[in-house]
């Protein structure tokens, strides 16, 4: 399964961890509110041609294979509830990649093992004796998840009856090494030793192993491969297969996708590739030379013995450029010289900033190194704790009781707590002398604190939280919650830190009405805990204390760009696109506010250039660009040699706190995949099956020939609205410095942008106004992808649907996938152009119904 199995209930209590206060979510509960009076299918965002299962919460695509006519898609699958738990396999069948029909349980985990990600094969020669070679068997591979230990080994099950049924073998595991990440096996038969070979994951060390078996029982290591590319996150979910390059079929490349989580292009979960060569035995990728970065005026290298006219506040960069590590340091590598800016001195307990005097900006980018934490800039933080805004005070937990409040269970105790608890990490940041702390006996405990009912009067609800990120929708929540009539219409949680900081509920939606504050523990894991004060009505919204660990461009008093490291020692190229500011006045920051692990941050070399530098991950490969293509894998024994590849539409970033039921995470389209030459380089490129097609019906709307200049104008009209769409565009380049479709537009300003900047040489997805993106800070945000025209001309291919745009780019060499959640009456297709003009030479825009249709 992807993702850090071990790892992964860690990833689960970090979905929305950006700030300390996280999954801070408006109406978090609106559509599942509605999904008890919607008949199946047609819920707010379901998706009507990408695969989702009836209800619960679904990821990885596992054990992809053709067999007698049918495509299996297996899946990890928690049958019990919405968010992820008690990991078994999903099953689907299709004839054509489009249509499914969910099927039983497959694989169920039982009281000693989870099953987690794997693969699944035909043992066509009966090599394991499971079936018979008139009735081959159909064996999966799996990862099991051992409960008691954390241990991840790899163990078979099979089936005699197309996958209908399934018998766990009675020799599990066959691959066991001990390990707590060790997982996900792709198997497939290699004809040329007639011999099964495994390609597996060692997450954590950013390794590839290759196993080699005759019966797919008994296996022998071969080698290793890695680390190599982005290595900023686990490994996850690898894939290995051959591809003729350009349709040679002479000519053949060996593809090695590697999914990682974090570290992906843009952020959170992707899908890596390396094209390379193998021999049976060992994989070789393809070497990309060594990177030189554009070269530009250096502006401050940090190699003197002071620095200089920049300024500094607090203590965490001392008074001069570090010469690498400080004391209690690991090896500070990748600067240049011998300096350079390191906020770690005393520890990542200090806190300051380093600041350059202003400077007028006359270069189109600053490239600079970067490393330390990753606790990104939050918009509308403050660098000191505030005063509380003036308003009505609802519980500060002062006097030593709890007044009129209620509790249950024994995790908050008969008082509020005044301060750290027996066995807790310090707890900071609450005003006065107490709290409500639900650490009381340890993570163990669990119960509840709810408010008497009082009358919403004011704009805000604001408060102060730390503690655990359990999202309420999640098995077992740590959350806030604001009740109406009994239902959570609002809710937070902590961010996993025992640091309190302000967090925000507008409610001016709910004037008047009756409500309660309730305060839940029901998590008995790691960080299941909360801690709560101040919780106060105010017609002025608190603004949290940033947190942050970042390199920040300030124009007109505001951070415009930022950029963090990736929670390591090593830096790394960033770069600020400074085109937007040309001429203005601008100053570097260097911001170092965080007190937690990873709390501190490295800078060298500000270099103004007239091209952005590129980073290890900016120079890496990926299948996707996109936010939501994950643990993606291929289909085996596909009909004429075909490789169909799939991913999980999500992002561990956020995926819990997606606001879907009774549904959590959908799968991509099937896409093709073929190696084609790329200006010169070998690349990994992909386009929608074929049978999409059967799913357009009606007339296409198609216009022509029509000239946009900074505008955006409806395309075609009524005809081409719709939310689930299949588009075809071609546009000349003008002079527009960017152009492009925006689709699902509708009131408010919703919609999402689908464009091609001509300077930047990209296509991009923007999708900050697509609806609903405030249940994580990290949803919203713009995706981007190298794409080059080709003769004057940009191509797209664009399907929409109910909860997703997917983006194919050129040849398919960019392909952005991104969820969306917009009003459902937003329908709206638009053509625009900025900054000048542009030709869209011709637009087909086809409706899709569904694949249960």
């Amino acid at each position: 399964m992807s993702s850090g199995r071990v790892s992964r209930h860690a990833r689960i209590r970090m979905i929305a961890a950006v700030a300390t206060v996280c999954a801070l979510s408006a109406a978090p509960l609106a559509p599942q509110a509605a999904a008890a009076d919607t008949p199946p299918f047609s819920e707010t965002y379901r998706p009507q041609f990408h695969f989702t299962p009836d209800k619960n919460w679904m990821n990885d695509p596992n054990g992809l294979v053709y067999f007698n006519g049918e495509y299996h898609l297996f899946y990890q699958y928690n049958p019990g509830g919405n968010s992820w738990g008690d990991m078994s396999w999903g099953h689907a069948v299709s004839t054509d990649l489009v249509h499914w029909k969910q099927l039983p349980l497959a694989l169920s985990h039982d009281d000693n093992e989870m099953v987690f990600s794997g693969s699944a094969v035909i043992d066509r020669d009966n090599t394991t004796g499971f079936g018979t070679k008139k009735n081959p068997a159909m064996v999966a591979i799996y990862t099991s998840h051992n409960k008691a230990t954390g241990t991840q080994a790899q163990s078979l099950a099979y089936s005699t009856d197309r996958g209908r049924t399934w018998t766990k073998y009675q020799g599990n595991p066959v691959i066991d090494i001990g390990s707590k990440d060790f997982r996900d096996p792709k198997v497939q038969w290699y004809a040329p030793t007639k011999s099964w070979l495994m390609t597996v994951s060692m997450s954590a060390e950013h390794k590839v192993r290759f196993y080699s078996s005759k019966n797919l029982k008994d296996w022998t290591l071969q080698s290793e491969f890695g680390p190599a590319g982005a290595t900023g996150g686990v490994w996850e979910c690898p894939d290995l297969f051959p591809l003729a390059v350009d349709g040679d079929k002479k000519k053949i490349k060996w593809v090695l996708v590697v999914n990682i989580n974090p570290g992906g292009i843009a952020g959170g979960s992707a899908a890596q590739y390396f094209v390379g060569d193998f021999d049976g035995t060992k994989f070789t990728a393809d070497d990309k030379g060594t990177y030189t970065p554009p070269t530009g005026t250096v502006t401050q290298d940090f190699e003197g013995a002071d620095f200089g006219t920049w300024t500094t506040t607090g203590t965490a960069f001392g008074q001069a450029p570090a010469a690498g590590p400080v004391d209690g340091q690991g090896a500070v590598e990748g600067f240049d010289g011998k300096g350079l800016a390191n906020s770690f001195h005393s520890g990542d307990a200090t806190t300051g900033t380093l600041t350059s005097p202003p400077f007028t900006v006359d270069s189109k980018y600053l490239n600079f190194k970067v490393g330390g934490g990753r606790h990104p800039h939050v918009d509308g933080t403050v660098m000191e704790q505030q005063d509380p805004p003036a308003g009505t005070v609802l519980a500060d937990f002062e006097g030593g009781t709890y007044g009129d409040w209620t509790t249950t269970g024994d995790a908050f105790g008969t008082a509020p707590a005044t301060g750290t608890l027996g066995g807790q990490q310090e707890v900071s940041g609450f005003l006065g002398d107490g709290l409500a702390n639900s650490f009381l006996g340890g993570d163990a405990t669990t119960g509840t604190l709810t408010s008497p009912e009082f009358t919403i009067d004011k704009d805000y609800v604001n408060f102060l939280v730390g503690g655990g990120n359990h999202p309420v929708g999640s098995d077992k929540p740590t959350a806030i919650e604001l009740l109406v009539d009994g239902k959570t219409v609002r809710s937070a949680t902590g961010g996993d830190g025992e640091a309190l900081n302000w967090a925000s509920w507008d409610v001016k939606a709910l004037a008047g009405k009756k409500a309660q504050i309730k305060i839940v523990d029901d998590n008995s894991g790691g960080w299941g805990h909360l801690n709560v004060d101040h919780i106060m009505l105010s017609d002025t919204q608190a603004r949290p204390v940033s947190q942050e660990t970042s390199v920040n461009l300030i124009v007109d008093g505001k951070v415009v760009q930022s950029a963090t490291g990736s929670n390591s020692e090593t830096l790394d190229w960033a770069s600020f696109d400074m085109r937007p500011y040309a001429g203005k006045q601008a100053r570097i920051q260097l911001v170092d506010m965080n007190t937690a692990g990873w709390g501190h941050l490295l800078a060298d070399r500000f270099t103004a250039a007239d091209t952005a530098a590129k980073s290890v991950v900016q120079r890496a490969d990926w299948a996707d660009y996109g936010k939501d293509y994950y643990a993606a894998v291929s289909w085996e024994d596909a009909p004429d040699g075909k490789r169909y590849m799939i991913g999980w539409m999500n992002n561990w970033d956020y995926g819990g706190a997606i606001p879907t039921s009774p549904w959590r995470g959908a799968q991509s389209i099937p896409r093709e995949m073929t190696l084609r030459t790329v200006d010169g380089r070998i690349r990994l490129t992909s386009r929608p099956v074929d049978s999409v097609t059967s799913l357009r019906h009606g007339r296409p709307a198609t216009a022509a020939g029509i000239t946009v200049k900074n505008t955006a104008e409806t395309l075609i009209g009524p005809a081409a609205q719709g939310k689930a769409l299949d588009i075809e565009a071609t546009f000349s380049l003008q002079d527009a410095a960017r152009f492009g479709l925006k689709v699902r537009t509708g009131a408010g300003g919703e919609e999402t942008v689908i464009g091609y900047d001509t300077t930047s040489q990209e296509l991009y997805v923007d999708r900050t106004h697509s609806g609903a993106v405030d249940f994580n800070s990290t949803f919203p945000g713009i995706q981007t992808a190298p794409l080059k025209a080709k003769n004057g001309k940009v191509t797209l291919r664009i399907l929409v649907d109910w909860s997703s745009v997917e983006v194919f780019g050129g040849s398919g060499e960019a392909v952005i996938t991104d969820q969306i959640f917009p009003d459902p009456a937003s329908q709206g297709v638009q053509v625009f152009a900025e900054n000048g003009s542009v030709k869209l030479d011709q637009a087909v825009v086809w409706h899709l119904g569904s694949y249960r249709d």
